[in-house]
């Protein structure tokens, strides 16, 4: 099985290392083709306006200056000598739920290999609400393998990706997997810091509100606060098909 693995944390992020190891767990055919620099947030973006750069690291590992979604097409398209069978993008630095997957590099990853027609997964580590001085990458690293392996025995829908983010706690203290819907948050999430440089000139940064929501069971949000696994398959078809014949009523 010949293994892809991107990340959105960029060529020297410990989670990318962790990742490798899951990959390495599975297969001996692995390619690492990560950001040169931090993507956090860039979605699923494209470089059309900039060239892309690379640079080979040995190894089968390469950085790319682009994001995660140029990274995995520079993957399929230009180094690997086949198409993988299997694309894994993460461990991200903390959780990729609810809200956070619409603006995440790593799902991204993933969601571009599986427009490519690849298995792929992305994988996020949560980290403690205090901050992300401790990262239990080890979670990810002891848990991944077991539950792809699984993801993988049978056939998967086509256009259809698996999120998959790991609680904040020792190994031995996870409570299971749950298999969830995306949820929502019912607190604000982004805040907007006003700031100023040293002429007075303003500035803002995008910053995070580090608050718990009331998640309701059955979601990502719940499984991940009760110590649990979250695996949720995301479609890349975003229609909203209950809607589609009163849309085409009001329309008529």
């Amino acid at each position: 099985m010949r293994i892809l693995v991107t990340n959105d944390d960029g060529i020297h992020a410990p989670g990318l290392k962790a990742a490798e190891a899951v990959a390495r767990e599975l297969s001996d055919q692995v390619w690492v083709v990560a950001p040169e620099t931090d993507q956090s947030g860039v979605a699923h973006a494209l470089s059309l306006n900039d060239p892309m750069r690379m640079r080979e690291l040995g190894n089968n590992r390469f950085a790319v200056r682009g994001t995660p979604t140029d990274c995995v097409i520079m993957g399929v398209r230009h180094i690997m000598p086949e198409k993988p069978d299997l694309v894994i993008s993460g461990v991200n630095r903390g959780h990729n739920i609810a809200d956070d997957v619409t603006y995440s590099g790593t799902v991204a990853g993933a969601m571009e290999g599986t427009l490519l027609g690849i298995r792929s997964i992305a994988l996020s580590q949560t980290f403690g609400i205090a901050g992300s001085d401790r990262v239990r990458f080890e979670v990810s690293e002891e848990f991944a393998p077991g539950l792809i392996r699984k993801i993988l025995a049978k056939p998967g829908p086509q256009g259809t990706l698996y999120n998959i983010n790991f609680p904040d706690c020792p190994a031995d203290q996870v409570k299971g997997t749950e298999v969830t819907v995306q949820g929502r948050r019912n607190v604000e999430q982004l805040r907007v810091e006003p700031r100023a440089d040293g002429r007075g000139i303003p500035y803002y940064w995008l910053a995070f509100n580090r608050k718990r929501s009331d998640p309701a069971p059955g979601t990502d949000l719940h499984a991940i606060y009760n110590g649990k696994i979250s695996v949720t398959p995301l479609r890349l078809d975003l229609t909203d098909h209950a809607s589609l014949s009163d849309l085409a009523d009001s329309l008529a």
